[in-house]
């Protein structure tokens, strides 16, 4: 019988990435929504009846019990930026990794974040970090991948920033020496299929994954506008005034919490010596060789625009 991976958040940004990703190796993929409906788009990504929906919560255990009954592989793209972060993070991981086990998969692919932290004082890398302990306690076998900024043509990252170019002639940057390491969509999701698929070769092992470039928030704001072909003023902030408009949750353009700048201290690239996507068999996409064609919708002549070199 075809293998059957389900995917709790698999009509996700990422989510569907995954989706397609297994399903162009010919699995049976299962997609775990507390709203199926809205992962329906996914469906003709597969053939005839290799794609199946259901109804789930990670935070209510007896519906991720329902969920992955008969599944060989699982895998958890759930995670929030702000609210219930512990029910979420924590024990909604939980739940799906005893659901995992006690189910019998022989794969579990979580998928957390580079800088998780269990003794973290931000909620979010603190959550993150419980998280992987809370899964390698109930499944002790998982995957864990941890990916720097996501970016592709769904993103909230990229676009957020291409869409305050465009609508503003003054751009405000926070935090602009903060490195990143983005790392595309497609990329990741192909380690996520890989590590599902093949636990022998990936199975109680961390990656993390970054792309082929790093880059600091001042550069990727500027590479972004010379993708649309902009030229707008950039103003730095000074840490004192971003700081203190994060207390108030807003920075105009693009809501920054205080938890969020919290995370924007730290550099999001990955740690020296840790293992990544070629070891995954993935090989990195830098972000200029796909971007400026989904980022042409924000060119004031659209793909008409001129544009300037991305690199």
């Amino acid at each position: 019988m075809t293998e059957l991976v389900t995917l709790f958040g698999g009509g996700g940004f990422l989510g569907r990435y995954v989706a397609q990703a297994l399903l162009q190796r010919g699995v049976r993929v299962r997609i775990a929504e507390r709203d199926p409906k809205r992962a329906f788009f996914v469906k003709p990504l597969g053939g005839l009846g290799q794609t199946q929906f259901v109804a789930a919560d990670i935070t209510k255990a007896d519906t991720v019990r329902r969920a992955v009954a008969g599944s060989h592989a699982v895998v958890n793209l759930v995670g929030i930026l702000s609210g219930k972060m512990h029910l979420v993070h924590v024990e909604g991981a939980r739940n799906v990794a005893e659901a995992a086990a006690a189910a019998g998969a022989r794969a579990l692919v979580h998928v957390s974040a580079i800088g998780a932290d269990a003794t973290s004082s931000i909620d979010y890398a603190r959550t993150k970090g419980e998280g992987e302990a809370a899964v390698r306690a109930a499944f002790p076998h998982a995957t864990i991948v941890r990916p720097s900024i996501v970016f592709g043509a769904e993103d909230s990252f990229v676009n957020r920033f291409a869409g305050m170019i465009q609508s503003a002639p003054v751009v405000p940057i926070i935090r602009p020496v903060t490195r990143f390491q983005p790392v595309f969509v497609a990329d990741v999701a192909k380690a996520i299929a890989n590590a599902a698929l093949d636990p022998e070769a990936y199975a109680g092992r961390m990656f993390e994954l970054g792309g082929p470039e790093i880059l600091s928030m001042g550069e990727l704001i500027r590479r972004t506008a010379r993708m649309i072909g902009a030229e707008p003023t950039f103003l730095e902030l000074p840490d004192s005034l971003s700081a203190l408009i994060a207390r108030f949750g807003f920075l105009p353009g693009a809501p920054i919490t205080m938890d969020q700048w919290k995370m924007l201290q730290r550099d999001n690239v990955a740690a020296a010596g840790t293992d990544g996507l070629a070891d995954m068999g993935v090989q990195p996409t830098p972000i200029g060789a796909v971007a400026p064609s989904w980022l042409v919708r924000y060119r004031r002549a659209g793909r008409f625009g001129a544009v300037r070199k991305a690199s």
